[in-house]
């Protein structure tokens, strides 16, 4: 595997929540059990997540939160908007965001629009057809002819998948320019009431995009000093974890299945995955320079962390993302990536996320 990474691109919706605005809003679906809303307030405090962008949110004079996607709860039964209603807001919200990380990415790059051979679009938030891949070949100007390809419902590692497609292609075709994007919009899967993992879900996730352009190792830009490359990917199924982690589509939005153990199902296994990765590319965890692993919560970067025997600045960008972002699923590593790139971050770089399955991804950039 060699994908040179010629440029990144996010994005993030224009207005954001404060977290402790988020939490008040909570409260108002059922999120909090009768009497328990300063336990609420304590889960999403816990996060250390600082702010989150939605696009569901709406310019208002006084009120720094307003939205009216979601009306309060009416009683306990109430589980808000259907599917449909989501799905119609995913297709009228998505590509605006979509859009602008792959223009993003393509400037970056250098590339000219028309030279895209290949679109990879990666999002678990979200269905339509035609969809948002259409609407960024037209709305960024990429041929007619582009080939496209679409990676869904693979979660937080999502990224990771639609990246490992386009090396495929780059690889197979020197000539390839491959576009990859990924956007998600998590704020638009609000659960109403007070079940402990959804409430957990609501704390922390959130809308983004990310985009990269890249080519494969006979491409003319592939030997151009200062571009990152990504010189091998290893995927692993953690072992009796299938049951810890789901995303399922229910009739009022796709649900998060999260058990408690996650963070130490992760810490337990994530050493060997990372051990025999490296090892496959010639390299030991010694040799690792940078660090970029996606931010599920705190306690999955501290589990990490004390796995891998990590000092704590080495997860730095990991947290920062997470503090002004949250997770914004598949979208949040390149944020992540991004960030580290534009601090002259030394590689090797190992990038790491995890998701249902429980499976963990990684790649190695160079």
């Amino acid at each position: 595997m060699s994908l040179t990474l010629l440029g990144l691109g996010t994005a993030a919706p224009p207005r954001s929540i404060a977290q402790g605005d988020a939490a008040r809003l909570a409260a108002g679906f059922n999120n909090a059990a009768p009497g328990r809303e300063r336990t609420l307030s304590a889960i999403y405090r816990h996060t250390r997540i600082e702010s989150r962008g939605s696009v569901l949110l709406e310019e208002h004079a006084r009120e720094p939160f307003a939205q009216s996607f979601y009306p309060p709860a009416c009683d306990a039964d109430d589980a808000g908007p259907t599917t449909a209603a989501r799905m119609t807001r995913y297709r009228e919200a998505s590509a605006p965001l979509a859009i602008a990380a792959a223009r993003s990415a393509v400037d970056a790059a250098a590339v000219a629009s028309a030279a895209i051979t290949h679109l990879v679009t990666c999002s678990c938030t979200g269905f339509a057809n035609p969809g948002l891949d259409l609407d960024v070949v037209a709305a960024v100007r990429l041929p007619a002819g582009v080939q496209r390809t679409h990676v869904g419902f693979m979660g937080c590692h999502g990224a990771f998948n639609a990246l490992r497609v386009a090396d495929a292609f780059a690889t197979a075709d020197p000539r390839a320019v491959a576009l990859v994007v990924c956007v998600e919009l998590c704020s638009l899967h609000f659960q109403y009431g007070h079940r402990p993992d959804s409430v957990v879900a609501n704390s922390i996730f959130a809308d983004g995009a990310g985009a990269v352009v890249g080519v494969g190792p006979g491409h003319a830009r592939a030997a151009e000093p200062g571009k990152w490359r990504i010189i091998g990917q290893a995927s692993q199924i953690l072992p009796e974890s299938a049951d810890q982690m789901a995303w399922l589509i229910g009739d009022h939005g796709f649900e998060m299945s999260l058990a408690a153990q996650v963070p130490d199902t992760i810490r337990r296994h994530i050493g060997p995955v990372v051990d025999d990765g490296l090892a496959r590319l010639g390299h030991t965890r010694a040799d690792v320079r940078s660090w970029a692993v996606h931010p599920g919560g705190p306690r999955v970067l501290a589990g990490v962390a004390e796995a891998l025997a990590l000092a704590p600045e080495s997860l730095a960008a990991s947290h920062q993302v997470l503090a002004a972002h949250g997770n914004m699923s598949s979208a949040t590593i390149l944020f992540i990536l991004q960030r580290l790139l534009a601090a002259g971050a030394p590689t090797p770089c190992v990038a790491l996320a995890f998701g249902p399955g429980l499976t963990a991804e990684m790649a190695v950039v160079a």
